[in-house]
């Protein structure tokens, strides 16, 4: 017997990611801690802003939070301009997470079969001009033009 299931052939798409790996100016949309045993993280949800052809999709990624990975949570809050008083508190607020605007570079690893996005580098907004204008890889511009299609 033959059925009909509606959203069967999109799980079914290119395994490729949505988001190439490169650099992006995103908003923060949303941030949630997640506790875990031997490594507490957050788990950030990225609006993209720019480049415009992938401006609007989203890009979810961890920050872990133990002793040794306290360093790139650090240079995340800065460069995203997070409240330098709760920072000086050693707080983090998720609802001040949202709406932070920043530049992230990412890249893509798979474990396991699951493709992963990890969050390599940040920068604050205002050097997003100076660091777009940096030459892309041909590798680069096939994956952003494969992922507008």
């Amino acid at each position: 017997m033959k059925r009909q299931l509606p959203g069967l052939a999109e799980t079914a798409r290119d395994s490729r990611p949505e988001i190439p790996d490169g650099i992006f100016l995103v908003r923060v949309e949303g941030a949630q801690f997640r506790w875990h045993a031997h490594k507490p993280f957050y788990v950030l949800r990225l609006s993209v802003l720019e480049p415009g052809l992938l401006a609007g999709r989203s890009i979810m990624g961890r920050l872990y939070c133990t002793q040794r990975a306290m360093w790139k949570l650090g240079w995340f809050l800065r460069d995203f301009l997070y409240d330098p008083e709760l920072l000086a508190h050693e707080q983090v607020d998720e609802r001040a997470l949202a709406g932070l605007r920043g530049v992230v570079k990412i890249s893509h690893t798979v474990i396991n079969g699951i493709s992963l996005v990890n969050l390599d580098g940040f920068a604050p907004a205002s050097q997003w001009e100076e660091l777009c204008a940096a030459p892309i890889s041909s590798a680069s511009r096939s994956m952003a033009e494969e992922a507008t299609r």
